[in-house]
């Protein structure tokens, strides 16, 4: 059952998106604060695959709340939903843990892409058959292994979301390679994804974040102006510029 959480205070809207996501085929659990959001995480045992959070509800916003999930997990797929359009809006809610963002007005058929967009990414990282004991990564000073989702440095764990695993994963299998922004998106996001090319620079500055020594000025992803990014570590490691 493809299980969504809906958090809008607004009940015309609440009630639009959720007859949609139901003709959809979606099991909905609709809801109408954070409060609620959180009891309903809990109630179903952390068994949702996909939440949809208003940004502007009273008491805890949307943005505190897409915290508070991706606390709880790094699997689940969040959507953001927002009046507003500014950028500054779209950036914190993904650094935040947010997967996409969907800006009000939108259409039945754009909501329900974006949505199954972002399913289809969380039901293929859960779906790895039981005896397969996946292969690890390794790349200079990084591992990671595609059944665990274990990801470390110099040995030491750190914790990454469903997307940052993807992007981490696709850049280790690259590495040395300079990725153009466009073939990033469609290989995370896939091919039908509606919203624009800059959630892949917000993910890679999150990522950078958590990886880099300095993230202002990054080494082991690096940016290839006016095209996207490459994955410099294994040169590195050629040079000898790592020592444990």
């Amino acid at each position: 059952m493809k299980r969504i959480l809906v958090c809008e205070d607004e009940d015309a809207i609440r009630d639009f998106v959720v007859i949609n996501l139901k003709r959809s085929g979606y099991d909905v659990i609709d809801v109408s604060n954070a409060a609620q959001a959180m009891d309903a995480y809990v109630h179903y045992g952390g068994l949702i695959d996909v939440a949809l959070l208003d940004i502007m509800m009273p008491g805890m916003d949307g943005s505190e709340l897409c915290r508070w999930l991706r606390q709880k997990s790094d699997t689940m797929g969040i959507i953001m939903l927002s009046a507003k359009s500014q950028e500054v809006d779209k950036i914190r809610c993904l650094t935040q843990g947010a997967d996409d963002y969907v800006t009000k007005p939108f259409s039945p058929s754009e909501l329900v892409a974006r949505v199954d967009a972002v399913y289809r990414r969380v039901s293929l990282s859960v779906a790895r058959p039981p005896e397969d004991e996946g292969r690890t990564l390794i790349s200079g000073p990084f591992s990671i292994n595609t059944k665990s989702r274990i990801f470390t440095k110099n040995g030491t764990g750190i914790e990454i979301t469903q997307v940052e695993y993807q992007l981490l994963e696709y850049f280790m299998e690259n590495s040395g390679s300079a990725l153009d922004r466009r073939s990033i998106l469609t290989h995370i996001w896939g091919n039908d994804y509606y919203g624009d090319d800059k959630i892949v620079d917000v993910n890679i500055r999150r990522l950078r974040m958590k990886i880099e020594e300095d993230p202002s000025n990054p080494r082991y992803i690096t940016t290839i102006w006016g095209y996207g990014y490459k994955w410099c570590v294994d040169e590195l490691a050629a040079a000898g510029e790592f020592s444990r």
